[in-house]
């Protein structure tokens, strides 16, 4: 079977980190893999300014999902399916940051290979994003099926509504949508099935059964003014995931790396160091 590829960004140190001292001799120190994995409908340029930082301490892979860049699509396009991809292509011991779609597919992939994907940093994320009777914090399945409908009508407009729903309450919402824009999945950048494929993702998963055995270490970072994943299912989901804590960034919506990336660049340093 040939391996699954993937492309993207990949920056690696810029300085060898000073070996670990024990017992009085030196110890090689083993640098962290991270992958970063962006949400729907955006590229992965969307990490330059978190990756950067984070690759002067660990070798950062911000990679394409599959059906986006270069990265062929999946098919299936369904959740399993990308985590299948991911998981061929990535490290065999890594630490996993999810965003929005992103952090769907770090949840599964935390199920589905514990000993692979060894620590989860969830950004915006959420286990369901669709509104259940029993689920009130999450958007109406009627949001996410107009976009799918006005998708195949005019892509670049919907993505861009998008990226403006994403932002929408952030206390920087004009420079978070101008960066969201800059990183739209439009043109020949993601597959048209990718994107259907995503959406339908968004609607029908539902994770909340899975969380109490996704044993990892795990943060949540979650904007306060997000208004496309309420608080409360960031919320719910730390206090389900048996071993995660919750970071709230006060002020920032949806994109909580982009409207306040210094903040957000310390918090998942001290979580990956830990």
């Amino acid at each position: 079977m040939s391996r699954s590829r993937v492309t993207g960004h990949e920056l690696r140190v810029t300085a060898d980190p000073k070996p670990e001292t024990r017992d009085g001799g030196l110890q090689k120190h083993r640098v962290k893999d991270v992958v970063l994995l962006h949400g729907w409908g955006i590229t992965s340029g969307i990490w330059k300014d978190l990756a950067a930082p984070l690759a002067t301490q660990y070798r950062v892979h911000a990679w394409e999902l599959p059906g986006y860049g270069a990265s062929p699509a999946c098919s299936p396009y369904t959740l399993d399916a990308m985590v299948g991809v991911l998981a061929q292509a990535a490290p065999e011991r890594c630490q996993v940051v999810g965003w929005s779609l992103g952090g769907l597919v770090a949840l599964a992939w935390a199920r589905a290979a514990p000993q692979q994907a060894m620590r989860l940093a969830l950004i915006a994320a959420t286990p369901c994003f669709t509104q259940r009777a029993d689920w009130p914090q999450a958007v109406e399945a009627d949001v996410l099926t107009t976009f799918a409908r006005d998708l195949a009508r005019n892509r670049r407009r919907t993505l861009q509504r998008f990226a403006s729903l994403q932002a929408r309450g952030d206390s920087k919402a004009a420079e978070v949508t101008r960066r969201l824009r800059a990183a739209l999945a439009a043109g020949d950048e993601a597959d048209a099935g990718a994107l259907d494929g995503g959406l339908e993702i968004l609607l029908e998963t539902d994770l909340r059964q899975e969380l109490a055995s996704i044993t990892q270490q795990a943060l949540v970072v979650h904007g306060d003014r997000d208004e496309l994943v309420p608080l409360a299912a960031a919320g719910y989901l730390a206090r389900r995931l048996p071993a995660a804590r919750l970071v709230v960034l006060h002020g920032a919506a949806h994109a909580p790396f982009l409207s306040q990336p210094r903040a957000t660049a310390a918090v998942l340093r001290e979580f990956l160091d830990d």
